[in-house]
């Protein structure tokens, strides 16, 4: 049975800490040019339902760096989007190919993929999880100087996909989190039990930015309303304007805070221009490194 990568939850602590090492490693070889071609011969398909800028431009870099041909496939321009079935599609491309990277909606898709895959199955986001994501972001938490297994990390907006692979990678890797969202729009129940019951560390929901943030080394924000959910944006925006990044919530939080973003960004809205351009602002830094991240996961799944 091949090797997915589906949930933070297929990884380990030591797994997770080897692959943000690799990407480190990458990252100041790249910068050097020095080239590793550990995937030459190698064809990798990406099938994205969902658009992408970083994630889509980072992994086709990452797979021609590692000296592998991508293949990108929106199903808009495939057969899957005109009524073949899944399994169908997955026997069939994981026999072209030599791996399969998926950007799409309900976590059911990706998973029945993956069941009938014959090679290795990475999740490029759904609506559950963005689990390649968050090993790019704690390959930056750690690039800050910051131990990636014992932090305090605050995520202000909405209880989306990077919150819930964010609140399961904490459980595995020991890092603190609290979540601060308004009520109703809390992480999934699901992932927030698993996590609660795997690990050590401390999860905590809050309704409070203010306090929220007083301890926090990190704090996460992401847009208030997620691809594909835009027709429930009515009305969101009044209920998390409290919930806004700025300069008088950052009054509460210490001098030296990092602030996060995974981009894009609606700049006035979960966080502001003057923030997301701060000294404190590590978000560009955050998205270069999905293309190292991206190649160390590529070589952790992908090289034979």
């Amino acid at each position: 049975m091949p090797n997915h990568f589906l949930s933070i939850f297929d990884l380990k602590k030591a797994e997770i800490e080897q692959i943000v090492q690799r990407s480190a490693r990458l990252k100041k070889e790249k910068k050097e040019s020095i080239t590793h071609h550990s995937l030459l011969g190698k064809t990798i398909g990406m099938v994205f339902e969902k658009l992408s800028t970083r994630t889509r431009v980072s992994f086709q870099v990452a797979i021609n760096d590692l000296g592998a041909s991508p293949i990108y496939l929106n199903t808009s321009e495939m057969q899957l989007g005109r009524g073949e079935i899944i399994p169908d599609t997955a026997k069939v491309l994981s026999s072209y190919l030599d791996g399969v990277i998926i950007r799409t909606y309900g976590q059911e898709r990706i998973t029945e993929f993956a069941e009938n895959s014959s090679v290795p199955v990475i999740n490029a986001l759904t609506d559950l999880e963005h689990p390649t994501q968050i090993v790019a972001d704690l390959f930056t938490v750690q690039e800050q100087g910051i131990d990636i297994s014992s932090f305090n990390l605050t995520y202000i907006g909405d209880g989306n996909n990077i919150t819930n692979s964010f609140i399961a990678a904490s459980a595995l890797m020991g890092y603190n989190i609290t979540i601060c969202c308004p009520k109703g729009f809390e992480p999934n129940k699901e992932i927030l039990s698993k996590s609660r019951e795997i690990g050590q560390n401390k999860i905590e929901i809050d309704h409070d930015p203010a306090s929220a943030v007083k301890d926090a080394d990190v704090i996460y924000t992401d847009v208030w309303v997620s691809m594909g959910q835009e027709n429930e944006s009515d009305g969101k925006e009044n209920v998390f304007e409290p919930y806004q990044i700025n300069k008088n919530l950052l009054s509460n939080a210490r001098e030296d805070i990092v602030i996060m973003h995974c981009l894009p960004a609606h700049r006035g809205e979960e966080i502001t221009d003057e923030v997301l351009s701060s000294k404190n602002s590590v978000v560009f830094d955050q998205a270069e490194n999905k293309l190292h991240a991206g190649k160390a996961i590529l070589e952790y799944y992908f090289k034979s």
